[in-house]
């Protein structure tokens, strides 16, 4: 499967249309940006923006970055570059309680993995939304002043009752009538830490008759003393995502706020925010305008947080980065690289319907980048010694080595080539030999002639067993000048080709075997508890013998072990003295889903 640049233009994308659009009609031409975030006075006396579109990607830092995160995070950055815009990377840290500095440090490494930053023009733009609390808090003061907030007093139960449903219009709270004088000294004890945790909140003062339900007052603030990760105990009440998000976006003159089909019914609410905090000349015009798109999703994986820290608090995984997960970091430590995942990204379009993905179609976008890249190596998975029993015949001696070459890469000539010696045993594959072949089997059974790939034609004469019966060895003879790359090569015709490593350099190596997490393609479809599909042989690992060229590779590696698929050094665990490989994907699709 191959994918150009020229193929991801072609692509569905209807933002690309929106953004054309407001280009040719200058929406936001004459726009000032002061360089820094801020409000309208802060941009007025700003220069002209010299960027045409500002987008951002606006992660929440409660966890780690995970495979559907990466539509959003090509998406943002992809059209900010496409159309000479910049793109943020904004921090929405406004829930204290889940937000810790370490998924911040992650979300930084992985955008920045993905191909992307947020620097331009020596200036970075990266933000907090927590950094603009102080503006929030003049903007709620302002909505109170001007009779379009309150401070409710109500239980949570008697908000969810009187916030009526799809058929019964909402009713007005008993504290809806409060001057804005009563109002505005209510929220400064709220913000000084007069009233406990949950005692009261901010609404803004909408319809609670409105047939969209994000419209009947929705809540602003709440009291919650907890530690910020960014402001530590400055502020005991904090602002809703729906009432930040919208600011965040003003302040830093954002364009076109793109974000998931879920937030669709709050665009009312967003729009009506900043008309009003722009009618109090809070916020400067152009103001952005949001955009929903359809969330990508992969089969056989979960991407809920709330499920995937269960997987990992109760170590059905290895942690956050274990290569099953779906994490970005955990996709890494897999193998996969990230022109696979972005070139997947692209491939799916931008429409406003959520779309599933089938997990072999990653994996088709990651064999058509290493194939052009990943330098090949011999290695032996499930291993039994193959014999020579003529060795010392041919050779003269039982100890002597014959040197075997092959390509780095069949493509690459610039890559050079492998060395690696062959005795009198060498290590195949187990099921390379079989004492009674079944039909159109080609490799090693009593009688038959093979090839050893890059070295010579053998016939293989029996097996050694142990007491119990299991085969410890194979037994063959050499065909005489019959080795790859000599005049007698093609003298005999075989039809079976089998990989090897030699006995006297091969590498000992922990391989990892990895498979889906899952056996269902939604795992948690319908409500269904997703452990219970958890595949019982999503990892299995092996001692394995591999030629003597990966001997000293670096972590992070990948590879494609001929016949098998495609390897990468372990990230945390490969070391040069105890080499650690993980299986990313195989040759060609498996058996999933068929």
């Amino acid at each position: 499967m191959s994918h150009s640049a020229d193929d991801t233009v072609k692509v569905s994308n209807f933002l690309r249309a929106i953004i054309e659009r407001d280009l040719e009609a200058g929406t936001n031409a004459g726009r000032n940006f002061a360089g820094t975030p801020g409000d309208a006075a802060h941009h007025q006396a700003g220069a002209p923006d010299p960027a045409k579109v500002r987008l951002r990607f606006p992660p929440e830092p409660n966890g780690y970055l995970h495979v559907g995160h990466a539509k959003s995070i090509c998406l943002n950055f992809g059209l900010a570059r496409d159309y000479g815009g910049i793109c943020h990377l904004r921090f929405d840290d406004t829930n204290p309680e889940k937000e810790e500095q370490e998924y911040v440090d992650a979300i930084e490494e992985m955008v920045k993995w993905l191909g992307w930053n947020w620097e331009s023009n020596d200036t970075s733009h990266l933000f907090f939304a927590s950094n603009y609390f102080d503006f929030m808090y003049r903007a709620a003061e302002y909505l109170i002043s001007a009779g379009l907030a309150y401070v409710d007093e109500q239980t949570p139960e008697e908000m969810r009752l009187h916030r009526g449903d799809f058929n019964t219009p909402g009713t007005d709270s008993p504290f809806r009538s409060r001057t804005p004088e009563e109002n505005l000294a209510r929220f400064r004890e709220m913000r000084d830490g007069k009233h406990a945790d949950g005692a009261m909140v901010l609404r803004a003062k909408i319809d609670m008759a409105s047939p969209n339900i994000n419209l009947r007052d929705p809540t602003l603030y709440r009291i919650r003393r907890a530690t910020h990760h960014n402001t530590g105990d400055k502020w005991c009440i904090y602002p809703m995502y729906t009432y930040a998000h919208p600011i965040e976006d003003a302040l830093e003159r954002i364009t076109h706020s793109v974000c998931t089909l879920e937030f669709e019914d709050q665009r009312p609410f967003y729009d009506w925010l900043l008309e009003s905090l722009a009618a109090g000349g809070l916020l400067a015009h152009p103001l952005p305008k949001q955009y929903e798109f359809g969330r990508m999703n992969l089969s056989y994986v979960v991407t809920s947080k709330r499920k995937l820290r269960q997987l990992v608090e109760e170590k059905h995984v290895k942690g956050w980065d274990d290569p099953r997960m779906p994490t970005l970091v955990g996709m890494r430590r897999r193998g996969y690289t990230p022109e696979s995942i972005r070139n997947m990204v692209d491939s799916t379009g931008v429409t406003k319907s959520n779309s599933w993905i089938d997990y072999s179609v990653l994996d088709g976008y990651l064999r058509a980048d290493l194939e052009g890249k990943a330098a090949r190596a011999c290695a032996v998975l499930d291993p039994v010694k193959l014999k020579f029993t003529n060795w010392a015949e041919l050779f003269g001696s039982e100890d002597h080595v014959e040197l075997s070459h092959a390509p780095a890469h069949p493509h690459l000539p610039e890559l050079g080539t492998r060395e690696f010696k062959m005795g009198s045993e060498v290590w195949i594959e187990r099921d390379d030999f079989l004492e009674v072949p079944v039909k159109g089997y080609q490799r090693l059974f009593p009688g038959n002639k093979t090839r050893l790939k890059y070295g010579y034609v053998v016939e293989c004469t029996g097996c050694e067993k142990d007491a119990d019966g299991t085969i410890t060895a194979v037994l063959a003879t050499i065909v005489p000048d019959t080795k790859s790359g000599t005049p007698g090569a093609d003298a005999i015709k075989v039809k079976g080709v089998i990989t090897w490593v030699g006995v006297q350099d091969a590498v000992a190596a922990e391989v990892r075997l990895y498979d889906r997490l899952f056996t269902e393609a939604q795992p948690d479809a319908g409500g269904r508890d997703f452990l219970e599909v958890l595949n019982p042989g999503s990892l299995k690992v092996v001692q394995a013998w591999l030629e003597p060229s990966l001997k000293d590779v670096a972590a992070g590696a990948a590879f494609q072990f001929e016949r098998h698929g495609y390897f990468v050094a372990d990230r945390v665990d490969h070391r040069a003295d105890k080499p650690v490989f993980n299986k990313i994907t195989g040759l060609r699709d498996s058996n999933w889903a068929k």
